[in-house]
C-alpha cells in the first residue's frame, strides 16, 4: 500500500497533528514515459507551513485533501522512460508518500550521479543552500572585515549562509536556541554566539558588533529582527529570509518598532524569493559543491526515524528541536 499523509484543516495558530490525517491507498502503475519512485527520506521545511494556509504566495497553497507537498530523496521502482533505470535514485517534490507515479521531465527530477551524496545534495545543493548563497551573496553582498549576523543559524539555512559568510572573510555571529547549537556553530569556526532563549540577545548584540551590524541575515523575524534594526551599521544590509518566529501566530503580526533607523543607517532591508534565482542554481550548485569538497562547507542532517512521524517532525521542527535540515526516514 501506499502510506500518504493529506492536509485535513487549515492550522490556527501552532500546526498540530489534527491538521493531517493518514490513508493508504493502492499503489500507482506506470504508463508509458513514466516513472514510479519510492521515497526514503522526505524533506521538512518552514514553507510548508504557508502551503498549509489558503493563501498565494511563492507557492500555491494546498486544498483540503490533497497529499502534503514535500521534497525528498527517493528510488526509482519501476521504469518505462528511458534515461531512468530501476534502483535510481532521484532528487525532487514527490510529497508526504510513499510512492509517486510522474513524468520526471515535467517535474524536473534529478537523477544522482554515481558516488553522489543524497544527503548532502538535499542539504547544500537543494532549497535551502540555493536559498542561504543568493540572499547572503546578492542581497547581502558581505565584504572582508565586515560584521554578519545569522538568526536561526543551527537551522537547515542558517548553517549554510553562516559558513559563506565566513568564508568571505567576514566576522559572523550566529544565534541559536539552545547551548547544543551553540556549541555546534562554534565548531563550525563562527566568530561569537548567542542562545536566545537564555541570554539577553540586545547586550549580546552590543557586545560581539561594537562597530555594529553590516549584514543580518533574518531566518526568524519578530524582537530579534528589531533587535538587530537597532544596532546596524552604516549602509548595512537586511536579508529578509525568513520569519519562522511569526508562522504559528494567531491575530495581527507587530512590525519591527525600529524599522526607522534604516534612514538613519542609510540602510536597506529586502526580501527575496529563491526561485527568482532558479537559472543560476547550476552556478550555484558547481560553487557549494566546491566548497563541500574541500572542507570549506559542511552540513549537517537531523533524521527522524519513521513514515509515521512525519507530523511530529514537522510541529518539532517549528519549535526549534532540529540542528540542520530536517529530514524523516521512511523505512529503516
Amino acid at each position: 500500500m501506499n502510506r500518504q499523509f493529506l492536509l485535513a484543516a487549515r492550522p490556527r495558530g501552532w500546526v498540530k497533528e489534527s491538521d493531517f490525517s493518514y490513508q493508504e491507498t493502492a499503489i500507482p502503475v506506470c504508463d508509458s514515459g513514466q516513472i514510479l519512485v519510492r521515497t526514503k527520506y522526505i524533506s521538512l521545511d518552514p514553507s510548508m507551513r504557508g502551503q498549509m494556509e489558503n493563501r498565494a504566495d511563492y507557492a500555491a497553497p494546498l486544498n483540503l485533501g490533497d497529499v502534503m507537498r514535500a521534497s525528498g530523496i527517493a528510488q526509482v521502482v519501476e521504469s518505462e522512460h528511458p534515461d531512468f533505470a530501476m534502483g535510481d535514485l532521484v532528487l525532487g517534490s514527490f510529497g508526504m508518500q510513499d510512492y509517486k507515479r510522474l513524468d520526471p521531465q515535467a517535474l524536473g527530477v534529478r537523477k544522482f550521479a554515481p558516488g553522489e551524496d543524497p544527503l548532502a545534495a538535499i542539504s547544500v545543493y537543494g532549497g535551502t543552500g540555493m536559498t542561504a548563497y543568493f540572499g547572503l551573496l546578492e542581497l547581502g553582498q558581505p565584504r572582508q572585515g565586515q560584521t554578519v549576523v545569522v538568526s536561526g543559524a543551527a537551522g537547515a539555512t542558517g548553517i549554510i549562509a553562516a559558513q559563506i559568510a565566513k568564508l568571505k572573510g567576514c566576522t559572523v555571529i550566529g544565534l541559536a536556541g539552545s547551548d547544543l547549537k551553540c556549541a555546534f556553530l562554534q565548531e563550525l569556526g563562527l566568530d561569537g554566539t548567542i542562545n536566545y532563549k537564555t541570554e539577553n540577545v540586545g547586550e549580546k548584540l552590543t557586545e560581539l558588533c561594537p562597530s555594529g551590524i553590516d549584514v543580518y541575515f533574518d531566518n526568524v523575524g519578530g524582537e530579534i529582527l528589531d533587535l538587530c534594526l537597532a544596532r546596524l551599521a552604516m549602509n548595512a544590509r537586511v536579508v529578509i529570509c525568513g520569519g519562522i518566529s511569526r508562522y504559528n501566530l494567531e491575530g495581527p503580526i507587530p512590525g519591527p518598532k525600529n524599522y526607522f533607523n534604516l534612514v538613519y543607517r542609510r540602510a536597506r532591508m529586502e526580501g527575496f524569493i529563491v526561485v527568482d534565482y532558479v537559472d543560476r542554481f547550476e552556478e550555484a550548485t558547481d560553487q557549494l559543491r566546491q566548497w563541500v569538497d574541500d572542507g570549506s562547507i559542511q552540513y549537517q542532517t537531523y533524521v527522524v526515524d519513521g513514515f509515521e512521524n512525519l507530523p511530529s517532525a514537522l510541529i518539532g521542527m517549528f519549535k526549534g528541536e532540529n540542528l540542520g535540515k530536517t529530514l524523516v526516514a521512511c523505512d529503516p
